[in-house]
């Protein structure tokens, strides 16, 4: 058929095996444009959370034993959005090309005059491996890999697996879906010539926070899965390399492997602490129970003030839109001296130009005030959120300083579904980077966090709102910022 001038265009998109880090910048650059995405089981949360506001989700996964949509039903539906002139991704696990009846629905596509491009994603078959410590060819062990599919049955109109060449075949072989089939993988594999002893790996969710690596062999890897109840997602690796699992397995060296950390700070903060999580190896829940928006205010004149303190990250993007609203930029500021809560604030302004005068050794209210110290200080404006701590406009005050504040932003609370609130709050460490995150979690988990739960606050101002839950935290960051509460889980997870 040939071409339709009025449709849109279809985008089958890899998304990968399952690390969000393992997204392409094109699969990534696709989904924020996207008018329609039609995603698989198994797709990485930052994926769909990569969607532009107002596109439509359509969730088409499958799994063994139930479909919830035919194939010939989702080519179809990718057919009509695409003809309606939208730009649809169709996006799938691992690689659209391997395993993934990709083609297919570019068949369909073509069939239809729908344009389409194709996204490679990096596959399960090499990635889950690899993080397995398993790499598919090695010089002197495999020269050679196979990707086959244990997913057929018989009956089911696949084409037989011709199991003969695939026990002579000369290297490495890695079955997708293979778990369901694995007593026939090894029967066939041993009756046609691969020796017992042959090393045999099954990795289970690969590339997931939650993957596991099953080691055996043909003769008794049927029993060990079935000891250790191994179940799918997984692919089962056939060959020496298998055994290089135990010399070369790195991702359970990582000091953070096996912890789940729910991270409670809001959406648009967390995404740095949540990344240095992931990389210590973490299983990372990411429940923002906190959002924060402007409050309408008159544009702020810091011209003045010999004295402007900037309370948070948030405090430096409030104040630079409200300069930029009063047709100011951070030459506003070249009067007064500067004052930031701490690093992560320090960081902010630079990034607007500014370099603060005045940073604590320790990031708390008390402690700015302390490191004022005799500084001259006639009048000061302290830019914070609408709720903030009293304790340094009145320290200020109590000096005989005049003292105007501007809280340009307020914290409110962001709805969650119920299971992820379950999830964070049995999490090994709950994080609390504000006294706002440990109220606003607190009051959506209508309750209290699991007892084995450790509680991890940023500083001692978080710390007491803490107590003044019940609450004893279980470990409390020195220094008062992201680097020390990271240090803190450190050292409790080694001794622990």
């Amino acid at each position: 058929m040939s071409r339709r001038e009025d449709a849109g265009c279809v985008y089958l998109v890899g998304a990968g095996p399952g690390d969000p880090g393992l997204l392409t910048s094109r699969s990534l650059e696709l989904l924020a444009s996207a008018d329609v995405i039609l995603y698989d089981r198994l797709i990485p949360t930052e994926a769909l959370s990569s969607a532009k506001p107002g596109a439509e989700l359509i969730f088409v996964g499958k799994q063994t034993g139930s479909h919830s949509m035919p194939q010939e039903e989702i080519a179809s539906l990718l057919v009509r959005r695409a003809g309606e002139g939208k730009m649809v991704v169709r996006l799938k696990g691992g690689d659209p090309f391997v395993f993934g009846r990709g083609g297919e629905e570019a068949l369909a596509l073509r069939a239809g005059g729908i344009p389409f491009q194709v996204v490679p994603g990096v596959t399960s078959g090499v990635a889950a491996a690899a993080y397995a410590g398993i790499p598919v060819t090695h010089r002197g062990l495999s020269l050679a890999v196979a990707f086959v599919t244990g997913h057929g049955e018989p009956g089911g109109g696949e084409p037989p697996l011709d199991w003969r060449a695939l026990a002579a075949f000369p290297g490495t072989l890695v079955f997708f879906m293979g778990v369901r089939q694995l007593a026939e993988i090894a029967s066939r594999l041993s009756s046609f010539g691969r020796a017992p002893t042959e090393p045999v790996a099954i990795i289970e969710q690969g590339t997931m926070p939650a993957q596991r690596t099953l080691t055996g062999t043909l003769a008794d890897i049927v029993e060990r899965a079935r000891e250790h109840d191994v179940h799918p997602p997984a692919i089962v690796v056939v060959g020496p390399v298998a055994a290089l699992s135990r010399e070369l397995d790195w991702l359970t060296q990582r000091p953070l492997h096996g912890r789940t950390v729910a991270v409670t700070r809001s959406r648009a903060q967390a995404s740095e602490l949540a990344r240095r999580l992931r990389e210590l190896g973490a299983d990372v829940i990411e429940a923002p129970v906190i959002q924060t928006r402007p409050v309408e205010h008159e544009p702020i004149d810091p011209s003045g003030y010999d004295l402007v303190c900037v309370m948070s990250p948030n405090a430096v993007a409030a104040l630079f839109a409200s300069l930029t609203a009063g047709g100011r930029d951070a030459r506003a500021l070249a009067g007064a001296r500067v004052a930031a809560i701490g690093p992560g604030t320090a960081r902010a302004l630079a990034e607007h130009g500014v370099t603060a005068d005045l940073i604590p050794e320790r990031f708390v209210a008390e402690s700015l005030v302390d490191a004022l110290g005799e500084l001259p200080v006639t009048r000061a404006l302290v830019v914070r959120a609408r709720e903030g701590r009293e304790v340094l406009p009145q320290a200020l005050r109590d000096r005989g300083v005049e003292v105007d504040v501007a809280g340009l932003y307020e914290t409110v609370a962001q709805a969650l579904p119920s299971e992820l609130l379950a999830r964070a709050a049995s999490a090994d460490y709950i994080t609390f980077t504000s006294s706002s995150t440990v109220r606003y979690f607190l009051r959506a988990i209508d309750g209290t966090p699991s007892q084995s739960a450790r509680l991890v606050s940023i500083g001692p101002a978080t710390s007491q709102t803490l107590r003044e839950h019940g609450l004893e935290p279980t470990l409390e960051a020195e220094p008062h910022d992201i680097d020390g509460l990271i240090a803190a889980l450190l050292a409790d997870a080694t001794e622990n």
